[in-house]
């Protein structure tokens, strides 16, 4: 029987040397609960998913992803149920591959497809493209796709293998704002769907953040400073406090708007 909970951090706290980076970090993620994680830079967010994916070790706490205790499971294995999709994979994409030789990359987990894939393998990529609506960029090479296309053949990739929990790191890095709309779009109809995967967007704009995200947290100074609904985190004075930055929060429509106010000098 599949857990209903897929992420459960207690009390975790992460030093390096010196310096406590995460600092009493607890966090619970049922399944199909599709969450943003917001921070600014340095807030220590890239390093809560290192040990979310068993890359990093806490120092103090307890982590167990999938129903499997960190220090207690085959790490290798649970990773292969976990995609992971960052903008940094994209420099490092053999520039002749096709979207469909970079989605069915990940069945190897490798970074470029080294082999002759079967066909069943092939509708398994051509699948995954499917879930981000990119059908039609399936024959196209790496260098000839946009920045958003690149992208969505990224998540094709994490999601070819079927993964329980997907992490989008920061997703919309160097997309211009009519393809970053197209893109979040796109996202928002993979997520709704029966067979979404749960879902971690790792952001720190919160125009970003759709209606499909259930929870939002908030991490400042490697601490973790709110969670709980959109409505409740995404307001003027949470935000001021998480920026240290004077802000205010709009509605706009399903979504937020975030505006930096003018400091006097």
């Amino acid at each position: 029987m599949k857990t209903t909970v897929v992420v459960e951090l207690e009390q975790v706290t992460f030093r390096r040397q010196e310096r406590t980076i995460l600092s009493d970090i607890s966090w619970r993620i049922e399944a199909g609960e599709h969450w943003a994680l917001l921070g600014a830079n340095g807030s220590g967010k890239t390093t809560l998913l290192k040990i979310l994916t068993g890359y990093e070790w806490p120092t103090l706490g307890t982590v167990r992803v999938l129903g499997q205790l960190h220090g207690d499971c085959d790490i290798r294995h649970l990773r292969q149920t976990i995609g992971w999709v960052s903008s940094a994979l994209t420099g490092r994409l053999p520039m002749q591959d096709t979207a469909l030789e970079v989605a069915a990359s990940g069945l190897d987990a490798s970074i470029g497809l080294y082999r002759e894939i079967t066909e069943d393998e092939r509708q398994q990529a051509l699948m995954a493209l499917g879930q981000v609506r990119a059908e039609a960029i399936a024959a196209q090479p790496c260098g000839t796709l946009s920045q958003g296309e690149m992208q969505k053949a990224l998540i094709a990739r994490a999601l070819v293998c079927r993964p329980r929990l997907l992490i989008l790191d920061e997703p919309c890095i160097g997309l211009d704002p009519a393809a970053r709309a197209r893109f979040l779009d796109d996202l928002e109809q993979m997520a709704v769907a029966e067979s979404a995967p749960t879902l971690i967007l790792v952001t720190h704009h919160i125009e970003e953040i759709g209606p499909w995200v259930r929870k939002v947290m908030l991490l400042k100074d490697g601490r973790s400073v709110g969670q709980g609904p959109p409505r409740q985190m995404l307001t003027s004075e949470r935000m001021t406090d998480l920026f240290d930055f004077s802000c205010s929060v709009q509605r706009s429509g399903q979504g937020y708007a975030l505006r930096m106010d003018r400091q006097k000098s």
